[in-house]
């Protein structure tokens, strides 16, 4: 009997013990995240460099144009069609590596935010566990929580230590 009652026990202090959850807007933190903000800033450098090369080399290549259009009155027929190809030839190259290093540089930032990304990720599950929670659910722009107390929103917190790691 007193086993019985030993086992009741148990089981009504399990039944009665709670989940510990919370959440973070995902928006916010990664939007706060000093580290996010460095990526996006350096990217942006190098996409405006990007527009910067292909604006001059599309300006180089227009004057070039140009300047065929007036030589080409004084050509044959036959020479200015074979210069025009020529001509057209070295655009199209000069557009595809323009285009691949514009790739390149996509697949590059891509890679660094899912590496960060998973950062964040690695942060929260870190904070969970050395916190107690149960849960901790993704809130803000396409995330889990429709609503909670701002009590369980850990966002701050977990971004201050990301922000914190990242400044050492």
């Amino acid at each position: 009997m007193k086993k019985l009652m030993v086992l009741a026990v148990a089981l009504i202090a399990m039944a009665c013990q709670q989940n510990k959850i919370g959440y973070v807007d995902s928006v916010k933190l990664l939007d706060g995240y000093q580290e996010k903000i460095d990526v996006e800033a350096r990217f942006k450098t190098k996409a405006d460099a990007m527009t910067k090369k292909r604006d001059s080399i599309s300006q180089a290549f227009q004057m070039e144009l140009q300047a065929f259009q007036t030589k080409a009155e004084r050509m044959s027929q036959q020479n200015a069609q074979e210069e025009y190809g020529q001509l057209q030839q070295r655009g199209q190259f000069i557009g595809q590596q323009l285009q691949q290093e514009e790739q390149q540089l996509q697949q590059t930032s891509q890679t660094e935010m899912d590496t960060l990304v998973k950062k964040v990720k690695k942060e929260i599950q870190e904070y969970g566990k050395a916190n107690g929670y149960t849960y901790i659910l993704g809130g803000g722009d396409g995330g889990a929580v429709l609503y909670g107390e701002e009590t369980k929103d850990l966002t701050d917190v977990i971004l201050k230590i990301l922000n914190d790691k990242y400044g050492k």
